[in-house]
């Protein structure tokens, strides 16, 4: 399994805007689809966007149209912007790949596989 860090949280206002980040480390990401998973205080993880190797992609219904995944294999790094972040979009977001490497999606990681993540909280 792939091992990401992943970075670009923070607090932001109903409405706002962030960036999050995650990028393998010490491996090329080109032949792997990786996800962004999250998690809120007593809820399960969840993923909410997936990006294959070849760059399709997809979003659940509750992020799609304000949330976007993509990568750059050059800096074997994924993306995800989010617009009009809302109060329920706060979590600890993580990414990861597939516990069996594919390169489409979804992704189902190893589940003792979970990094740091990053902490998300939208609040006025």
């Amino acid at each position: 399994q792939v091992q990401f860090v992943e970075s670009g949280g923070g607090l932001v206002q109903p409405g706002g805007s962030l960036r999050l980040s995650c990028t393998a480390s010490g491996r090329v990401l080109n032949y792997y689809a990786v996800g962004w998973f999250r998690q809120a205080p007593g809820k399960e993880r969840e993923l909410i966007s997936c990006i294959s190797d070849n760059s399709l992609s997809f979003a659940v219904d509750s992020v799609k149209g304000r949330f976007f995944i993509s990568r750059d294999n050059a800096k074997s790094t994924v993306y995800l912007q989010m617009n009009v972040l809302k109060p329920e979009d706060s979590a600890v977001y993580y990414c990861a790949t597939d516990s069996g490497g594919k390169g489409y999606c979804p992704v189902f990681p190893n589940d003792d596989y979970w990094g740091q993540g990053t902490q998300v909280t939208v609040s006025s």
